[in-house]
Order: C-alpha cells, then structure tokens, then sequence
C-alpha cells in the first residue's frame, strides 16, 4: 500500500531514511540475508510516487554505494539490541529513529518499552504507512516526535521514559548530522536520564567527506554539495568524554564486529568500529 505522496521526505535529513529502506529491502531479499525487514518495502512503495524518475534513480544509486556497510550496521546494531536486553535494560531508545522497524520484526520481550525519537515529518510519514500495513510492535512501542538539538527530553518523558530504569540508547547515525556542540548536547542529556547499567552503543567511523558518494549525499540532501560543513558529531575525544562522565567504554574494531557475519568488511581501518559505553555511576540531582 503507499500513503499521499504530500507525507514523504523528499529532501532534508529525514530523507536518508528512505535511503537505508532501500538497503534493508535489498538485503531482506538475499537468500543469505542477515535480516528480514518486511516492512521497508512497505516504506519504498509508499515514498517513491513523490520523487521523479532521476531523483529516485540517484537515491537507489546512493544506496548501492552505501549497501554493504550500512546492512552490516545494520545487523550490528540488530545484536546490540539483545545484548542489551540479555543484560537487563528494560528501555531502548533510538535516537533518530528513522523508518526503523525493529519494535516489529527482533522478537524483543513485551515488556521492553521502545522510544522512537525523530523529526515529526519523519513520524507523518511512516506512522501511516504502518497503520496501512497492519503493523503490530511486538514490544511496547512509543514515538517522541521531537528534534534531537531541542528539548526532546521533554518529550521523551510525556511518552513514559523512567530514567530509573537502565536503558539502551541507540545511534545509528545521527549525531554525525548535528554540530559538535549539539552532539555533546545530547550525550550530556543521555547521562543525566541513564541509570546505572545503561548502554550507550557509538560508531566511530572514517567518512571521507571529498568523496564523491558523499558529495552526493549532501547534494540530495541540502541541494548543495560543496556547502561547507560545521564540525560534527562527537568527536575524537568521545570515550574520554563518557569516561569522565561516569560510564565504562569498550572498544571493538569493526572487522571484529562483523567477522561472524561472514560478509567481507571494509579493510583495515584503524579506530573504525564501535564504542560501547555503560552507565557506572549512580545519577545526581
């Protein structure tokens, strides 16, 4: 089924969740496939009447350049989520949630509670295509339509967040598009709402950002592919950051995550790979 074509992302940050749609439908579909994700076609259908022929066709290209790393992150962070459980967090977070599907297809318990926090246009599109496909969360599901560089705390906590129980906090992506000082923003409000034994799971990637896969990225997305950039994210001075702030970091290189996967990686990149950051200190008021 597809929704009003006046719903959908067709520019903006919320459009690269089309783009990861697309990848998890490619990979849904390999007879070797890592994941299954019904549910993404359901996005694709939906969103393609409100793009043209080339803008469409470059959005597909992009996610054939991005397709082998982003559907191994993908499964990565796939694991993280039962790691997380297994390990007693009773909440997961996911910040910028995009068309993320995994309430619906990880079999995670009833009783773990799942925050989606995203841009409300991201939400005005895919909670209808939802209801039209009959989706049911297997979990306790909860949207908080909020921008991360906002007070989405606030929101976060008229949908039910207990910052007394520890937590998963998951970023696929996101703090990489927000300015340094907004990225630092939102892990300090990570902190303040984690309990102890709360995981905060961080990608520590290499992105070329002269290459000619993300010129074109920051093309479709701000119209301007030269445009010059702030510096974001987190930093190289991430795990520091958490270590003084009362959490436990582990590092773990990226061709040891997806080693078990038996896909190739991406090389010997040194310092690629993910953080994993857990909550030690009690909170203070």
């Amino acid at each position: 089924m597809s929704e009003p074509t006046a719903q959908v992302p067709t520019a903006g940050v919320a459009m690269t969740a089309i783009g990861v749609a697309l990848i998890r439908v490619r990979e849904s579909r390999r007879p070797d496939r890592l994941y299954d994700d019904p549910l993404a076609a359901a996005f694709v259908a939906a969103a393609r009447p409100a793009f043209d022929a080339d803008r469409w066709s470059r959005l597909e290209a992009l996610a054939d350049q991005f397709y082998e790393g982003r559907s191994l992150a993908v499964k990565v962070v796939d694991d993280s989520f039962a790691a997380a459980v297994a390990a007693g967090c009773g909440q997961i977070v996911l910040l910028g949630a995009g068309l993320d599907t995994r309430a619906f297809r990880l079999g995670l318990p009833p009783a773990t509670v799942l925050f989606e926090v995203d841009l409300p246009e991201l939400f005005e599109f895919k909670e209808p295509v939802l209801t039209a496909n009959g989706a049911r969360a297997e979990c306790a599901r909860r949207v908080a339509a909020a921008d991360l560089r906002g007070d989405w705390a606030r929101e976060l906590a008229g949908q039910g967040f207990d910052p007394g129980i520890p937590t998963l906090w998951a970023d696929e992506g996101v703090l990489g598009y927000l300015p340094r000082a907004a990225a630092h923003a939102v892990t300090a409000t990570v902190t303040e709402l984690s309990a102890p034994g709360s995981r905060f799971g961080i990608g520590r990637f290499r992105v070329e950002a002269a290459a000619p896969r993300y010129r074109e990225l920051r093309e479709l997305v701000s119209g301007d592919a030269d445009a010059a950039r702030p510096v974001h994210g987190l930093g190289p001075d991430a795990e520091s950051w958490f270590a003084e702030h009362g959490w436990r970091t582990t590092f773990r290189p990226w061709n040891d995550l997806v080693a078990p996967y038996g896909r190739p990686g991406m090389g010997s990149v040194p310092g690629m790979g993910t953080v994993l950051a857990v909550r030690e200190r009690p909170i203070t008021r």
